[in-house]
């Protein structure tokens, strides 16, 4: 019995024995190791300032700048993984944990396909130029001033103070028009006029009457004048005139102004906006007022 209990004692103490002398040898490798380890992560801190300070220069969405810092420090650390897994000669292990890292990653951004994507494509509308925070576009049918580009989503305040919120991927994948881009916007003005109406005149009370009210000269722009179509009950024209605006709400109170001047000026000529009217012309008496007179007649 007491052989049978010497054997397994001794293969434990041998198995130790060797794992400290491995250990012993290993001593050095394991400072690297360590050290590299604590490094990584102390330059992964300054790197995650350093790249916060930088983007938020370019970029000024908190959210964006600090998933970018971030994303920066975890490649340093894992960097710095890596590095003290090859100091300590597990090269399987280090292949393993790459081919892992690659298996997760595939599930996770197959699970996460949506999230991801609106999330990379908030950090690629963070990085454009003709959209910013403050401007005022008009996209997906909604028009507002843009007030924040988050990792998710997109958020637009529109003139009657309603909040849209849009996912990014909406935003990147459908056409936007920024009003912000230029300081310059030209309002359309479509009318119609009386066929009595003295044509010339109209032009030329229409063109003075917005000169009147909106500098042209200071913006360095004509105003355009055009007759269209003969209607059914008016002769139509279009004038587009231009001002200094960066949002739809700037458009909308242009062509409200330009509305009630020309009304004023038109009924001060006596010049007569003709709404429809459709007259009814019978060739022949209709039944009722034909079997009315006969029944006169009768009497």
């Amino acid at each position: 019995m007491q052989l049978q209990l010497e054997a397994p004692a001794e293969t434990i103490t041998s198995k130790l024995e060797a794992w400290w002398g491995l250990f012993i040898e290993n001593i050095p490798n394991l400072a690297i190791a360590l050290t590299v380890l604590i490094s990584a992560f102390l330059l992964s801190k300054l790197v995650y300032n350093i790249t916060l300070k930088l983007t938020y220069k370019r970029i000024k969405q908190t959210s964006v700048t600090k998933l970018i810092a971030r994303a920066a420090s975890v490649i340093v650390v894992l960097a710095g993984l890596f590095l003290a897994l090859g100091a300590l000669n597990l090269g399987k292990t280090l292949t393993g944990l790459l081919t892992g890292a690659g298996i997760s990653g595939l599930v996770i951004g197959l699970a996460l396909q949506g999230t991801l994507s609106n999330t990379i494509s908030g950090i690629v509308l963070s990085f454009r130029k003709n959209i910013q925070l403050g401007n005022w576009i008009e996209t997906n049918g909604f028009a507002g001033e843009v007030t924040d580009i988050n990792l998710n989503y997109f958020v637009l305040k529109e003139a009657d103070n309603n909040v849209v919120v849009i996912p990014n991927k909406t935003i990147l994948e459908n056409p936007f028009k920024n009003y912000s881009l230029t300081t310059q916007m030209r309002v359309v003005i479509e009318c119609g006029v009386g066929y009595d109406s003295d044509l010339d005149n109209v032009q030329e009370l229409t063109t003075k009457t917005i000169a009147e009210n909106f500098d042209q000269e200071k913006i360095g722009k004509e105003i355009d004048f055009f007759y269209t179509e003969f209607g059914d009950s008016s002769i139509n024209f279009i004038t587009r005139f231009w001002i200094e605006g960066q949002s739809g709400l700037d458009r909308i109170k242009a062509k409200s102004k330009a509305i009630v001047e020309i009304k004023k000026a038109f009924d001060k000529a006596d010049i007569n906006i003709p709404f429809p009217i459709r007259t009814l012309q019978f060739e022949t008496p209709l039944a009722m007022m034909k079997a009315n007179k006969e029944e006169l007649v009768y009497n």
